[in-house]
């Protein structure tokens, strides 16, 4: 039964991004544009299915209850992200390059859609609508499989654009979304790549490890976030502990919030008990490696595992290390490659840190809360991305399109 219902998924997507394929750009935005308005006009109903997903969520943390609670801002937020792509320029058949060849072959190259995106996700409500207005406005139909936490959430909005595109002429299974949350159904996606050009997994470490080792569908990495901020012998201590702060505690269950904090030993003995009494009233738990423990009460001692723990959470592990040096060579060893921070007032360490950690957003005297689709002018995202094929750091519409060569000849043969 379940591999009858994801053929009959597979073949009305192939179907619906053929048709999408035709569309110009200002037909893709005005159904975007209309998109957003009537997620608008279904708040009521869109936050009434959500009440009724976080009531039956049970023994959930607050962090994960956070990605799963929509609010009126936060649809507004989606509408309004909806907007912001059908306001961006059209990747879609943008000539990369073209040349002459001494033969007389005229040799481009261009974007095209990828043709049938899936995404596997947990409970984030606000992935439906990224997702399906990034692979609209990039040419391709999409295939939603949501965590079984969030489905009424996700039909209410996957509904809404069904009813839209109906409404438009469309094709409505541009975007379908899997109301079958079994893991038998996830485990039968993966495979279903006589249908699926891009398997997309957003979420903790456990679904994108099971998504890398069972796909045979290709799969771009997204997600996981063990991001480090390393505060510099040289940082400005006042401009630096608000940074931290706001990338703890702002949103402490997202995929970009700080999850280590490395302090040069020079400053430890002042910046620690400060920084630790501000995270504390924060309510944030502190674990830490003996050196920082020294310096301060209330720090609980961290084992190896903690220092390459994605906590999504009000946690965070504190190391004193003795240079640049340390802190370069203990983040590119344990980080998840996601986002990294120094906060210092030395271009030179600045520019070594830029250089040498390999991750995908490396900031300096920022907070690791700007890693977004939105925040980078992109609209929204439809993950950040912690590989380095074929796309790297937030993935907006470029990222969703592939390529080919295009040749014009007149006459030309192979000798």
């Amino acid at each position: 039964m379940t591999t009858e219902y994801l053929d009959d998924i597979g073949v009305k997507a192939k179907k619906a991004a053929s048709a999408l394929a035709r569309l110009t750009s200002n037909e893709k935005n005005m159904a975007l544009t209309l998109c957003a308005e009537s997620l608008e006009k279904s708040i009521d109903d869109i936050l009434s299915a959500n009440e009724e997903d976080m009531k039956n969520a049970a023994d959930i943390t607050d962090a994960y209850r956070d990605r799963l609670r929509l609010t009126k801002n936060r649809i507004a937020d989606m509408a309004k992200g909806l907007r912001v792509i059908a306001g961006l320029p059209d990747p879609v058949n943008e000539v990369i390059a073209m040349k002459s060849l001494p033969n007389g072959l005229i040799v481009g190259q261009k974007r095209v859609p990828m043709g049938v995106i899936a995404i596997i996700y947990e409970a984030r409500p606000n992935v439906t609508a990224d997702a399906f207005g990034l692979c609209f406005k990039a040419g391709s139909s999409v295939i939603l499989r949501g965590g079984k936490e969030a489905i009424k959430s996700n039909a209410a909005i996957a509904q809404v654009f069904n009813n839209v595109l109906q409404s438009l002429g469309l094709d409505a299974n541009i975007v379908q979304l899997i109301t079958d949350t079994s893991r038998e159904t996830a485990r039968e996606l993966m495979k279903l790549n006589r249908y699926i050009d891009l398997l997309i997994p957003r979420g903790g470490a456990g679904l994108i490890r099971a998504v890398t080792e069972n796909s045979t569908i290709p799969v771009i990495e997204t997600g996981v976030g063990n991001c480090h901020i390393f505060v510099d012998e040289s940082a400005d201590l006042q401009k630096a502990a608000p940074i931290i702060i706001n990338a703890k505690t702002q949103r402490p269950g997202v995929c970009n919030a700080a999850e280590k904090l490395l302090i040069h030993q020079s400053i430890a003995r002042d910046f620690v008990p400060a920084i630790c009494e501000q995270l504390q009233s924060k309510g944030v738990q502190i674990r830490g490696d003996e050196r920082a423990a020294r310096f301060t009460s209330g720090i609980i001692p961290a084992n190896d595992d903690d220092w390459d723990t994605e906590y999504s959470d009000l946690i965070i592990a504190v190391k004193i290390v003795d240079n640049l040096d340390d802190a370069i060579e203990h983040i590119n060893a344990h980080s998840s490659r996601h986002s990294e921070a120094i906060l210092t007032e030395s271009y030179t360490n600045s520019q070594r840190f830029l250089n040498e950690i390999d991750s995908a957003a490396v900031y300096v005297n920022a907070s690791t809360r700007f890693t977004d689709g939105g925040e980078f002018g992109f609209g929204a995202e439809i993950g950040i991305s912690t590989q380095k094929l074929h796309a790297r750091g937030p993935m907006g519409l470029k990222e969703l399109t592939s390529t080919k060569y295009i040749i014009y000849g007149n006459g030309q043969y192979r000798q």
